[in-house]
């Protein structure tokens, strides 16, 4: 009987101290929903701005209840880019075949320095420690990626100097130690299991929200680039969506600073070119993309932040 109400105490007290109060609860979820405000409504602002006429922007500024629409934005980068759908396809598949590798790449390195029994683990991870800490700068890799490598106006340019990542892979080996019990692979490596076969069918599925956050990771810079395009690109069929458009608001800032100079019937169609809007337009049209990315890695994501809170 003594030892019921033991238990009994004790799991009271457990519950307690995983529960909070109504109070608390009430707070969390107002200052959760703020930081969710301040997440979203910046967005919603800017496809507002998008569909607004540039007329109501010049006579009222930025708002949520612009004085007219308009469509003239999305029209004229649509209109003035004729390549943009080619653009579109090099994005997405520099963006897929780029995340694959460099996700292959990043486990197979990060799971040596995982195993404590490989013996030059310290030696590979100062290795790519140190590539985080110093650079060649930018005129040795420009040398040895296009001169050495051949890495010049190709898809290979936009994928291979972004392969490894030297963050990704410490956060990779991180979620390896926190997550793969080492008496799993012992016990692979005693039923006969290669070193390969343990890594793809016993520690891949055990990894798969390690995985997949270092996929969206890799998926976000690789949409995000167009540094690489502007040093090593120089044909507009290989154009990655981002420097294409960039190159296109670049034009249209250079023809609005020369107006000027272009004489009186240029200068006016200059003036009645789409300049505010165009840029929230574009930013909408880069976005708009790899948001549809994140509900696939979301449960991923969220199963391996629970990873360790549950005892089995």
């Amino acid at each position: 009987m003594k030892s019921d109400t033991v238990k009994f105490v004790l799991a009271k007290r457990k519950s307690r101290m995983n529960s909070i109060g109504l109070p608390a609860e009430v707070v969390i979820n107002i200052i959760l929903g703020l930081f969710c405000l301040l997440c979203v409504v910046p967005f919603i602002f800017v496809v507002i701005i998008s569909f607004s006429a540039e007329d109501s922007i010049r006579e009222i500024g930025y708002s949520f209840r612009p004085i007219k629409w308009s469509l003239e934005a999305y029209k004229f980068a649509f209109t003035s880019n004729k390549g943009i759908w080619r653009s579109y396809f090099n994005s997405f598949f520099i963006t897929i075949l780029g995340t694959a590798l460099s996700v292959l790449i990043c486990v197979l390195y990060s799971y040596p320095l995982f195993r404590k029994d490989f013996k030059y683990r310290k030696f590979f991870t100062f290795f790519c420690f140190f590539t985080m800490l110093f650079g060649g700068g930018l005129v040795p890799t420009y040398y040895v990626s296009k001169n050495i490598l051949g890495l010049n106006d190709n898809y290979a340019a936009l994928i291979v100097p972004a392969l490894f990542n030297p963050f990704n892979i410490i956060v990779m080996r991180t979620f390896f130690q926190s997550s793969v019990p080492t008496e799993l692979i012992e016990a692979a490596a005693i039923d006969g299991s290669g070193e390969y076969n343990t890594l793809f069918k016993i520690i891949v599925p055990i990894a798969k929200p390690g995985i997949a956050t270092i996929a969206l990771l890799n998926a976000l810079a690789y949409w995000n680039e167009w540094y690489l395009a502007m040093l090593y690109i120089r044909t507009e069929e290989l154009y990655p969506l981002q420097y294409l458009l960039m190159r296109s608001q670049q034009n249209i800032d250079f023809l609005t600073r020369n107006a000027t100079m272009l004489g009186s019937e240029i200068a006016k169609i200059v003036n009645d070119l789409p300049q505010q809007n165009l840029r929230m337009a574009l930013a909408v049209l880069i976005v708009v993309p790899i948001a549809f990315a994140y509900p696939f890695f979301q449960r991923f994501i969220i199963s391996g932040l629970t990873v360790g809170s549950v005892k089995g």
